[in-house]
């Protein structure tokens, strides 16, 4: 695709979101992030026309926004598909699997590495860590959380996309398109960001052992400007995690907990 196909749909009122998010910072070349969000929200990427027109609202040179968008990969260059579905292949989510429905999701799709489908619909990435390696491993569709996959619930994840099934995210909203996930980047919220659960078990497993054990945080300090520590955790509880306290283990399970056991853990 050329790098500018002349039929720029940013129109007067993306212009005046363009002054509004600048509004909101003390200064405005601040919002140049969330710009270029509202510019792929309308344009489906970041395009020359997109650009111009930040750095016209901001002040800044074409150069200086482009090199920013340039920066990140989460500006695109290219048309990005319905749906951006981002496969995590950094070491843990790699390790259990990541590689596998990486590549299982390239043959099925017939697509490469950023490469989108003929149809429009899926947009192909691998990602690095998505901070979420308690569910290793992960996807991500237009930026919300997919846990535990597996080569054949990622293929039927995008067969669901492709034939417009309404697909829900484990931790978070129903998901939209695209360029409607790129308004909500942008600023623009669509009353949906407490639509879904956004933790599970295993992500709030040390919560729940700090509230079942009474650990608490550091609350004053030393004359030094050292934090005092306040002796909250019991001898049992230093000795290191059980077998019990793993997510998804029930308690009571299994043979107890040896030294060596919870040095294993």
């Amino acid at each position: 695709m050329p790098y500018s196909t002349g039929d720029s749909k940013i129109t007067e009122t993306t212009i005046a979101e363009m002054r509004e998010l600048a509004a909101r910072y003390p200064v405005g070349r601040s919002a140049l992030l969330p710009m270029l969000h509202l510019v792929q929200s309308v344009e489906g990427r970041v395009t020359p026309e997109g650009i111009e027109a930040c750095a016209d609202v901001l002040g800044l040179t074409g150069a200086e926004v482009s090199a920013v968008a340039t920066f990140y990969t989460m500006y695109k260059r290219r048309p990005v598909g319905d749906y951006h579905v981002g496969v995590c292949t950094n070491t843990l989510c790699a390790v259990m699997g990541g590689d596998l429905i990486f590549e299982r999701l390239k043959g099925h799709l017939e697509v490469g590495n950023d490469e989108t489908t003929e149809d429009g619909k899926i947009t192909l990435e691998h990602l690095e860590c998505n901070a979420a390696c308690d569910y290793a491993p992960v996807m991500m569709v237009n930026w919300e959380f997919f846990d535990d996959m597996t080569p054949e619930s990622a293929t039927q994840l995008v067969d669901d996309l492709r034939d417009g099934t309404e697909v829900k995210s484990p931790r978070g909203a129903t998901i939209c398109t695209w360029k409607e996930a790129e308004r909500v980047l942008a600023g623009f919220p669509d009353g949906r960001a407490d639509e879904g659960p956004t933790g599970g078990k295993a992500t709030l497993a040390g919560l729940r052992l700090a509230r079942e054990r009474n650990w608490t945080a550091p609350d004053s300090n030393h004359s030094d400007g050292t934090p005092e520590l306040r002796e909250t955790v019991s001898p049992e509880a230093a000795a290191g995690p059980r077998p019990s306290d793993q997510p998804g283990k029930e308690s009571g399970t299994g043979s107890p907990a040896t030294p060596d056991s919870r040095k294993e853990d």
